[in-house]
Formats: structure tokens, sequence, C-alpha cells
């Protein structure tokens, strides 16, 4: 009562925000006359002296005015699209790293031109991040004219090709593309591109030899089209690099021959809710006399039992044509939020070999992780992050908890007149899809265009089944045709057309209403169920009623419908029986709806879980990824070599006498003489005297100096190219073994909550250890190798370089160096601590715990070092 007592007073955030961006907007309109006045090759010198303003040491928000009212002058003489005062509040908002909530054909993608030219005026790039190619391409060439007339550059980076978009006509505004390299596509003042590309394009710049340049440069500022269905839908999958592995692949078949014989209930039991599968002892019995195995859980058995999980998820929980399709004899996954087929994209840890194996199809070989990322910590590397959809306010508590995004929800431009009717709810999905059909030939017969949204390819298809029956013409937009999309999508306003489509396919894609539609109540909106995600049924329902043009939804939803089936139908399944309902009728309530909507922020909290679940998880990784990548950078710019390797032969050093001495029970002098022999190809004894030991230390390291001295002056000129060779070579194979190793320890550690220990502290713990393990491997490799090596003519390094993509092996690195002869080493005790780079005492702590290093892992250092 008293929070509505001062919002009557004082409005909501939304209200007051809106109204703090009025004098914004008046100060922009005032600006107006003034810009009518420039001729058209003004425009691009005015905006030259904003960006001399921001040289001079102006912020944007000081020319934030000027440069709106040139963008909005300079859209209404190219494209004929003037900027409404609720798009410079969008915006505005933009600018301010928020995200901006505008319903659906407000306008959002000439909304974005505002905020992209602001921030790409200082020199240092925009990104505009689009949920798939064709958007990419469509929005960058629409809106380049605005940006050329300013004088802007604007790059498109696609899947496979890269683009400048330049002049065609410049009388005429009109546009083409030029195909150019990555690197000059980053380099445009502004960058349109899609989720995937931005965050592969990073780890790609992250795996590249010392000789190649890197694609992307900092990045600055970025807006998120479809926002939530990029950083929230797909946050669940992170982006993966992968390599393939040498395992068998018949291994697959012989669990599948096993595996689809086992019946549900009797030898297994399923959890959809949590797509999960279990089997009982009858199938376990089963799986070990059909495989000969005395004990499926025995150690030894891990790996087959991970494939018989996998194999029984491939046919109790994942559904073709729903999950996946089979197309041209491959396995593709179909993208659960938008439908669309994901070519490229497979499933890790064995799951898409299950799958190959289920559908009998060639099985490609099992992959390896060689680089990886989340969205959320891709996505949160930029300076200024932003984003744009019609349905954020729902997942307002995640994107300010992960992104530190607020929602801006700004007004339409015109009142919304859309008639959203109650949900209508029939005990059987038979019935409810004859009273689908029934409704659709009913707005047909008036010539009223309607809209069928269905969750998967299969639904799809069974009510253009039913459509074709009845001998109902439309047309059907799943992930099997989405190359026609937007095609299909832009005429489905037109009179009599029915168009059926998967999910959110065509989003972002205008339509128009066709002549006479308005006059017979607009587009009319179908849901054929209730999809999980609140935003997405939303998403559906805007596709009418934009921009004050009527139109309607209804959804229709039957008790045997996934999301009823599974979270709680119970309630609804008892008022139907009360009433004491008959085949084919249904029940149409807003409690009932509701209900619903109860339902859907269950599953909406559940996945917000698993995000935050996948996150905490990347976070650790993130801590040692950002190491290595600013190590690696700072090698392949060479400024600082001289330094790095000075301190990674200290921390060699420092590892060894902790290892044989500091952190032993017994020091052991003859053992450490004998690795520094090894690693520095230096005869040394320790002085008998102890008390020396710390001279000794100082004397080592000072033949240490020396020696690399030496290899120093007889390297020359080649030295630094030597040392990033060697340096990026080690480093991103013991990289990829860790890497490997994590996947592994993250498998493993689920098991210790068993234990009643904390799954994500002991991974952190572990992660821990194995970071400081490979740092200390690769310190000692580099050390020892470049210390060994000999350069027998000056082409060695030429040939190293494009020898280097196809080094996997220790064995392999060295074949490429004349080394000098040399005992080869023995396994070493593993070094207790100290790692590579030096942590500052009040640095975050690696391990991803978040606490200070001082107060973490360092302690025992700190302690030590304060003595």
């Amino acid at each position: 009562m008293f929070k509505s007592v001062l919002q009557k007073i004082f409005g909501s955030y939304a209200e007051r925000y809106i109204k703090s961006m009025q004098p914004m907007v008046s100060a922009v309109a005032a600006l107006e006359p003034k810009m009518q006045e420039l001729g058209f090759d003004q425009l691009a010198e005015a905006a030259q002296m904003l960006r001399d303003k921001l040289k001079e040491g102006a912020t944007e928000d000081e020319i934030l005015n000027q440069t709106f009212a040139l963008v909005r002058e300079a859209g209404r003489r190219t494209l004929n699209m003037r900027h409404f005062d609720v798009q410079l509040m969008g915006g505005y908002a933009l600018h301010k790293g928020k995200i901006s909530e505008m319903r659906t054909g407000e306008g959002k993608t000439l909304v974005a031109t505002l905020a992209m030219t602001l921030n790409a005026l200082g020199g240092k790039g925009a990104h505009l991040v689009t949920v798939n190619d064709y958007l990419a391409r469509r929005d960058a060439q629409w809106m380049s004219p605005i940006y050329l007339s300013l004088g802007l550059t604007v790059g498109i980076i696609n899947h496979e090709r890269s683009f400048l978009v330049e002049w065609d006509d410049k009388e005429a505004f009109t546009t083409k593309l030029s195909d150019v390299t990555r690197q000059e596509a980053y380099a445009a003042d502004i960058t349109y591109g899609t989720n995937n590309e931005f965050g592969f394009d990073y780890l790609r710049d992250n795996m590249k030899p010392p000789h190649e340049p890197t694609s992307q440069r900092e990045l600055n500022f970025a807006i998120v089209d479809e926002v939530d269905s990029i950083l929230i839908d797909e946050a669940r999958t992170p982006l993966i690099i992968s390599g393939p592995t040498e395992r068998s692949t018949e291994k697959y078949y012989n669990v599948d021959a096993v595996v689809k014989n086992l019946r549900i209930d009797e030898h297994y039991t399923k959890d959809e809710k949590s797509r999960t599968v279990q089997l009982k002892d009858e199938g376990i019995n089963v799986v070990e006399r059909e495989m000969n195995i005395e004990n499926l859980y025995d150690i030894k058995y891990v790996d087959v039992l991970h494939n018989v999980n996998n194999s029984l998820k491939a046919h109790a929980i994942f559904k073709k044509d729903v999950d996946y399709v089979v197309k041209d004899g491959k396995v593709v996954i179909v993208d659960e939020f938008t439908g669309r087929l994901q070519p490229g994209r497979r499933y890790s840890d064995g799951m898409h070999q299950a799958l190959e194996a289920k559908e009998g199809v060639n099985i490609e070989s099992e992959n390896q992780t060689l680089a990886s990322i989340t969205y959320q910590n891709y996505f949160r590397m930029y300076k200024k992050l932003a984003g744009m959809t019609g349905t954020a306010l729902t997942e307002a508590n995640e994107f300010m908890s992960i992104y530190n995004l607020g929602v801006a929800v700004i007004p339409t431009n015109m009142r919304m007149i859309r008639n959203d009717h109650t949900d209508v709810i029939f005990r059987t999905a038979k019935e409810k899809y004859i009273a689908i059909v029934d409704e659709i030939e009913e707005m047909n017969r008036t010539g009223r265009p309607v809209l069928v949204g269905t969750s998967s390819i299969e639904k799809s298809e069974l009510v253009s089944d039913l459509l074709n029956r009845r001998k109902i013409k439309h047309e059907v937009l799943n992930a099997k045709n989405h190359e026609r999309e937007a095609e299909i999508v832009k005429d489905a306003g037109l009179k009599g057309a029915v168009t059926i489509a998967t999910n959110m396919a065509g989003r972002g894609t205008d339509i128009k209403l066709g002549e006479g539609v308005r006059e017979l109540g607009g587009l009319h909106i179908i849901g054929t169920d209730r999809h999980e995600s609140r935003r997405i049924d939303n998403q559906l329902r805007g596709r009418a009623g934009r921009q004050g043009d009527p139109g309607s939804s209804r959804f229709f939803v039957s008790l045997e419908d996934d999301l009823m089936r599974i979270f709680g139908s119970e309630k609804i399944a008892g008022i139907m029986q009360k009433l004491g309902m008959k085949e084919g009728e249904s029940i149409e309530h807003p409690i009932i709806s509701r209900s619903i909507e109860g339902a859907q922020k269950k599953v909406e909290a559940y996945h917000f879980e698993i995000r935050k679940h996948l996150l905490d998880y990347d976070n650790v990784m993130n801590q040692q990824r950002n190491v290595i990548y600013t190590l690696r950078k700072d090698i392949i710019a060479g400024e600082a070599l001289d330094e790095i390797i000075s301190e990674t032969i200290d921390n060699v050093i420092d590892t060894m006498t902790e290892t044989y001495v500091s952190a032993a029970e017994k020091p052991d002098y003859e053992a450490f003489e004998k690795e520094i022999y090894e690693i520095f190809d230096i005869e040394f004894r320790f002085d008998e005297d102890r008390k020396n030991f710390h001279n000794e230390l100082v004397r080592l390291k000072e033949l240490a100096a020396g020696k690399l001295a030496a290899k120093k002056e007889s390297f020359g000129d080649f030295f630094p190219e030597v040392v990033r060779f060697l340096f990026t070579t080690i480093l991103d194979n013991k990289w990829k073994e860790n890497l490997l190793q994590m996947d592994h320890l993250r498998d493993s550690v689920g098991l210790r909550g068993y234990g009643q220990k904390d799954p994500l502290n002991e991974y952190k713990r572990e992660a821990y250890n194995l970071f400081v393990g490979m740092m200390n491997k690769v310190n000692n490799e580099v050390v020892r190798v470049l210390l060994h090596v000999e350069l027998n003519r000056q082409s060695d390094i030429q040939e190293a370089e494009q020898k280097q993509e196809r080094v996997q092996t220790r064995e392999e690195q060295r074949d490429i160096f004349a080394e000098q002869p040399r005992q080869q080493s023995e396994e070493k005790r593993s070094p207790i601590k100290r790692e590579y780079p030096k942590v500052g005492r009040n640095d975050p702590c690696p391990c991803g715990s978040g606490k200070k290093y001082k107060k973490c892992h360092g302690i025992n250092e700190t302690d030590a070092d304060e003595d």
C-alpha cells in the first residue's frame, strides 16, 4: 500500500526515467532547423567537427544532442525516416548502457543508429550484434546511408565472408557490398555481425600464431539486438572451438545396439523436467550381460557408463525434428528457441556421437575443447554494453545481476490496440489442434491473415498437414527452409495469408498489413502451445499490433502439452473434471491463464539457475583464460620479452627451490642439481655449507641470466622471433591439455556432493592446482628448450612457423630445433605452489573465489614475503 501511494505521488521508475529524458528530446528538436539548412556534404563535415571535439577532450555526453540531431537529419534525408521522439529516448538509453525495451514494430533498427554513431565518433569502434547473418547484412546495408553520409565506415561480419558497405550511387543514396578481410571489417567505425562470430573471432584471435594479425581490436561498445535471445536464451550454451581426437567411433554403435532395446520403467527411468535418465538395476544387468562387463560402475568402465548414459538420453530425451534433424546424412542441431538449424554446431562430450549412432548415420570423431568462453563472459569484456528487445522486463533481475544492465521501458509512438484473448484450454492435444484449424479456417474465410506460432518443426508440419486436408493454402516457415524466412514472414500480413512459423522465426522482420486487412481486424496470431518462457510468447504476440495497427492473439493449450504435463496441470485438470467437460469442449478463464504463467515463471527460474551455474564454473575458467590470453598478447607484442623471460627463469628456480628444499620433508640437493642441468644446461653444485644456500641461489640466477645473455647474442636479431614462437607454441599446447583436464574435472566434481562437499568449491580448488601445475610446466619447457636450442640457418624460424600448426606433441615440437645432446628429464614431483605471472597481494585470486590473492591461495606466500 505504501509503495502504491509513493508511486501515485512520484510515478513509477519507468515514468520518472522517461521524464528525465524530456530535456534531451527538446534540445535535439531545437537543433533540427539548423541541421536542415546543411548541404548534404556538410553533414559529414559537421560529424568531423564532433570527432575533433572528442579528440580535444570533450565527452560523448557533451556532444550527444548535436550528434542525435545530425543522425535524425541524416535519416530523414537518406532513408526518409525521421527518428520519433520515443526513438531518441531509446537511443539515449542505449548510449547510457541500458536495455531499451521497445515494442515490436517501434523501429529498433533505426534507434540503434543514434547510439552507434555517437559511440563510433571517438574512433574506437562500435559493434551491433544480431541473431543471424541475414539480419546483420540487411540491417547494416539498410542503415548504412545514415552512417556513410556522416563519414563513418561500416563493416559486416558474416560466417564465411566479411564486407564493407560503400556508396553505389551517392545521389540516389544506394549502397553496395565489397568483400574485405575480417580485419578490415573490424577496423570500420561501425561493425555489424552475429553473436557467434564476434565470440568465435575473439577465441580465434587468441589462438593465432605470432606472425598472423588478429581480427578484433579493443572491445569498446556493443548493442545487442534481441538481447533477451542472445544473453538469456543462448547463454546456456558456451562457445567452444574444438578439434578431433583419435578415439575410435565403433564403441558408439556397440553401445547403441544394447541401449535401443532397453524399455522405460522396466530398465530405466527418465525425468523430463531436468532432462535426465537413470538406469535401474534390471537395466544395469542387461548392459553388463550384453557388453560382457562384470561391473558397469567399476572405475575402469567409467567411459562405457558415460556412453551408455549418453545413448539413453539420445533415445529417451532427444526427439528427432524437435531437438535435431537428420539432413544429408548428418545430425543437425535445431535451436530450441528459434527453431533454426545450427549446421556446424555439435553437442559435446560424446552426446552428438550417441545421436549419430541412434540415427544410423556416419559418426564423426569426438572433439576436444581447444578454446571456449560463455556469452556472459565475452560480452562483459566490452567497456560499455547495451541491448534492444521488445521483451526484457520479465528478466530484468538477471540482466542486472549478471550484466549490470538496467532495463528502460520506452513508450510506443502510437497507442497499442492489439486484443490479447485469454488462453483456450482443452483436455487433449487432438481436440486442441482441431480447434486451431477451425479458427484458421474461419479467419481465412473472411480474408483475415493468420500467423500460427509453433514450438517445434514437428508441430508446424502437423498443423500444415491438417490444413492441407482442408485445402487451405498456407506457407510453412521452419528450420528446414529458413533461407526464405524473411520473405515469407514479410508477406504474412497480406489478405488471406496463412503462415506457420516455428517459435521466433522471422524475428526482426517487419510484417506490413496488406490492403483492406486493417478493416478486417489486422493480423491474428495463434499460439499452438505456451512456451517455457513468457518472453517468447510475448514475441509471438508482438508480431501483431505494430505502430498502432489493429490485431489480436490467442493461445491454444492442452493438458498434454509439455509445459502443462511437466510443470503442473493437476489444478486445471481438477477444474475440468469438476465441470464434467466433454470431448471437444474447452475452458477459457483468466485464472487458468495466470496458472499457466505461474508454471512459466517456475521454468524461467529453473533455467536461470542453470545459466548461473554455468557462469559460476566459467568464472573460474575466465580467471585462467585472462591470465593466459594477457600473457600471450604480451609475448606477441614483444615489448617486454626480456622482462618476461627473466621472470620466467626466476619462477622456474623458485619452484624448484620449493619442490626440493622449502616444501620437501627432507631437502634433496642432488635431485635439485640434476634438474638444473637438465633445464638450464648448467653444471651446478651447491655449497656443502647450507648456511650459504641463499647466496647459492643468487649465484644460480646469475649463471642462468648469463646463459640467457649468451643465447640472445648467438641468435642476434632472431632472438625475439625464437622466443615468441617457442613461448606461444608451448603455452598453446599446455593450455589445450589444461582445458581437457578441466572438462574431466567438471564432470567428476558433481559426484562429490554425495560426500557432503560443495562441487563448485572443489572445482575451484582443483582447477587452481591444475593451473599452477600447467604454468610451471610451461615455464620449465620454455626455459629448457630456449637454452638448448641452436639455429642451424636463418630459415629455421620460417620453417618452424609453417610447421607450428602441425605440432601436436612435445616430441614433434623438439624436432623443429637442432638441440644439443642432453639427458632426458624424469617425471618430476609436482610443485606445491607459485604460479605465473606473479599475482599482486591485492589482486583477485586466479582461483575465481572473488577474494584477494593475499587472503586466498597466496596467504602462505604473502606471510613468507612479509617475513
